[in-house]
This record gives structure tokens, C-alpha cells and sequence, in this order.
């Protein structure tokens, strides 16, 4: 089945927040980690988000040309073909682009679905998130409103954020933000629902509640996913029971499973997972070069084992390693056997 259309991908988030599931959204930086998502989706029976950052772009397209769109668009077409061949629907999506990286990464994006569009073909990535995080709340939205309105005419999902996730993650570090940025309010909650609704389109927020890129020992993220139920009961006090939003949940790596769990009844319908996969997709490299480092180096005397040093004999353990993380969190977030697709 080809990649989802628009239509498919608001029924996907939409069955997951009346289903009280999410799909894991994973970061891919190359073939090789897509395939490996695209594997782990599979395995489990459940549609998935594949996404690319603009440093996953940047690196996809390799280090003579290192362009953020480019490598995007080239991970996107490899996504596109492959899907073809699996039984569950992918959608695309481009995830943390701030302001000054717009017009290098999200627009060049827009830009060539858009042409693809005027074809009469499909849309090259299927959600774009602005993160605006870091600007005041009316700039913050009013760059998403504008990004809304060719978002809307083209049938794209636009994520937003609010509030600032701690950590770091791709170049955006967020590792010294106060303490009071890590939790979004009720009321920037309903500003973002009044602005972009007003605009109309698709939408989803990621909406902060202590989350932090990155791993870090058991006890020392503190989430409080009881703000999301907070922000979405204001929203529909003040604009009734289908205002509540799509929610996402960033910095999902090595969270405690009662808070991914209590966040699916809030609204969350999207949870974003990078630093666990690229942990278990490095782990079977490292454990095959250490079990055979002196066949994969010549020496005075002897040649490397080709068979040992051909990339494919530890990328493919790789690719199985990280899909068994892309299980894992469709297992932590309910949405095993859940595809859309046949019915």
C-alpha cells in the first residue's frame, strides 16, 4: 500500500484518539533505519509516523552536498517506494524545524508537494511541525498561522509546539530552559486552539509537560501528563467537546510506561522515539566489532575476514535490533494490530 493520503492519516489519528492509542513516530536518518521502522510497524500490525529532522536530512544526503531538503526528500522517496510493500499505512513527517531553518527545510518541502500536487500525484510528507517554542507565544503563532494556511490548501497536518522540551536533540538544545518553559498552560493551550482553528486545516500540538530529549536514569525526568488534561479541559470549556486536539508527545525515549499510558486517554496520538532506536541500532554494530575485531582489520601478516567486514553483515542486525524498538513502543503505546489498512 502507498504511503497514506491525507484522508487515511486523519482517520489513522483520529481512530487513535477515539481507540485511546498512539502511533510511535520514529526519526530515521538513512535507508537502513527506515527499513528498520518500516519493519518494526509490520511485525507489529500497526500503522505508523516515520520522520526526519533537519540534521536526519542533512546527514541523509550526504557530506558533499548536506542539504537539509534534499536528503529529506530522498529518505521520503525511499519511504514511499518500500511502503508499497507492506500491509499498513506510513505516513511522513518532518519533525523540529524552528524559525530560521523555515525556509530551508520546511518550505522547500511544502514547496515540492505542492508541485507534486499540480501533477495530480500525492503529497510528498504528510505533516510538517513548526517548533516555535522558543519565541513568544503571539510570534510563535503567528508564523504557524501563515505556515497553516498552505498547510490547509494542501491537505498537510501542521504540528506545533508550545512550551520547550529540555534537552537535546539534532542541534536544538533546550538543556538550560526554566523550569516554568517545560510545562505548557491552559491558556497557550486554547490560544493555539483559537488561532489555528480559525485559520482551518489539520492540526496537532505538542504541548510540554516536563518532557526532556534524550535517556537519563529512572526518577530524573519528572512528567506531569496531568497538564495535557488540564489544556485540553479548557479548550473544551471554552470551545466544546470536539475541540479537543491531537496531542504529541516529545522526548518519549525512556519514559516511565504509566505516563505514556495516562497521556494516550488525554489526547495523545503521536509519540516521538529517537534516542532508544538509535541505542538499539548501534548496540548489534558494537557487539559485532568487538566480537570480531581481528578479522576486520589487515595486518603485516594477514587479511581482513570479508565476510566480517561487508557493512551488510552487522547493518542487517541492526535493522532487526531497531525494529524491535519500533515493536516495543507500538506495544507501550496500544496500537499493536490496529492498522486501518483492509478495513
Amino acid at each position: 500500500m502507498p504511503v497514506a493520503t491525507p484522508e487515511i492519516y486523519r482517520n489513522m489519528l483520529k481512530a487513535a484518539q477515539d481507540g485511546n492509542y498512539a502511533y510511535p513516530a520514529i526519526n530515521v536518518t538513512s535507508t537502513e533505519t527506515a527499513n528498520a521502522a518500516l519493519k518494526g510497524f509490520a511485525d507489529s500490525g500497526s500503522d505508523g509516523i516515520i520522520q526526519v529532522s533537519s540534521g536526519g536530512g542533512e546527514f541523509a544526503s550526504g557530506l558533499n552536498v548536506k542539504d537539509i531538503a534534499v536528503g529529506s526528500i530522498t529518505i521520503a522517496e525511499h519511504v514511499h517506494r518500500l511502503a508499497e510493500h507492506y500491509n499498513i499505512y506510513i505516513a511522513l513527517h518532518t519533525d523540529h524545524c524552528v524559525k530560521k531553518k523555515l525556509d530551508a527545510f520546511v518550505r522547500p518541502l511544502i514547496d515540492v508537494t505542492v508541485q507534486l500536487r499540480a501533477a495530480g500525484q500525492g503529497n510528498l510528507f504528510q505533516s510538517h511541525m513548526f517548533d516555535g517554542s522558543e519565541l513568544p507565544l503571539a510570534e510563535n503563532m503567528s508564523i504557524a498561522a501563515e505556515l497553516m494556511e498552505i498547510c490547509r490548501d494542501n491537505e498537510i497536518i501542521l504540528e506545533v509546539e508550545t512550551g520547550v522540551v529540555g534537552g537535546e536533540e539534532d542541534g536544538v538544545d533546550h538543556s538550560d530552559a526554566p523550569a516554568d518553559k517545560l510545562y505548557t498552560t491552559p491558556e497557550d493551550m486554547v490560544e493555539v486552539y483559537k488561532t489555528l482553528s480559525a485559520v482551518g486545516g489539520d492540526f496537532m500540538l505538542a504541548a510540554t509537560f516536563g518532557n526532556v530529549h534524550g535517556i537519563y536514569k529512572p526518577g530524573n525526568v519528572k512528567l506531569r501528563p496531568k497538564i495535557l488534561k488540564e489544556g485540553q479541559d479548557a479548550v473544551a470549556a471554552k470551545f466544546g467537546e470536539d475541540a479537543r486536539m491531537w496531542l504529541v508527545f516529545h522526548g518519549g525515549s525512556g519514559s516511565e510506561l504509566s505516563d505514556i499510558h495516562e497521556t494516550l486517554g488525554y489526547g495523545v496520538v503521536k509519540m516521538n522515539i529517537d534516542t532508544d532506536t538509535q541505542y538499539y541500532f548501534t548496540q548489534p554494530i558494537a557487539e559485532h566489532v568487538d566480537a570480531n575485531r581481528a578479522e576486520l582489520t589487515h595486518t603485516k601478516t594477514e587479511v581482513a575476514n570479508k565476510k566480517k567486514f561487508d557493512p551488510r553483515s552487522y547493518l542487517k542486525k541492526a535493522e532487526e535490533n531497531m525494529a524491535n524498538r519500533v515493536a516495543m513502543g507500538c506495544k507501550d503505546l496500544k496500537s499493536v494490530g490496529q492498522t486501518l489498512y483492509g478495513k
